[in-house]
């Protein structure tokens, strides 16, 4: 029974990161064609040659909005995904061939972690567990064709 509740949280979790994905969500406002009212922004500003802007959502809030079951959302408690819009400054379009990893540090040893992003749409991004309320720090590294960048900022978990 514990394999098939695991099989439906990825099931769901794959059909929202791919909702999350998708460009021209009605629900969600566009800005450049990117879904920038999904989430709380956490950060804007300059990630080496790049202009960057991080995104956090709740997923659990999340999947209460898409309207599925209570217990089906409470299984997405302490779990956020973060999305980073990274655009090139010259034409205001996303950066193309973006990769990055993140390393994050939260309130206890358990909420710290180092983690890849994956392109997802015009976003890269990845599923965090923030298990405990406090202070986390992403420190973002980005590369994409042969330039990189950096940028270090914080979320206060409540």
């Amino acid at each position: 029974m514990r394999t098939i509740g695991k099989a439906v949280q990825t099931a769901v979790c794959g059909l929202a990161l791919t909702l999350l994905a998708l460009p021209g969500i009605p629900a969600a406002a566009e800005h450049g064609g990117h879904d920038v009212d999904m989430g709380e922004k956490i950060f804007s500003g300059k990630v080496g040659p790049w202009t960057a802007e991080a995104r956090l959502v709740d997923m659990k809030a999340q999947m209460e909005k898409s309207g599925v079951s209570a217990k089906t959302a409470a299984r997405f408690a302490g779990k956020r995904h973060l999305m980073l819009f990274v655009t090139d400054p010259a034409t205001g379009k996303p950066a193309a061939g973006v990769a990055g990893k993140v390393d994050i540090t939260g309130p206890g040893k358990a909420s710290s972690s180092k983690v890849t992003l994956v392109v997802m749409g015009e976003h890269i991004g990845v599923d965090v567990d923030m298990p405990t309320p406090g202070k986390y720090t992403f420190k973002a590294d980005i590369e994409s064709g042969g330039k990189k960048g950096s940028a270090t900022f914080s979320y206060t978990l409540k």
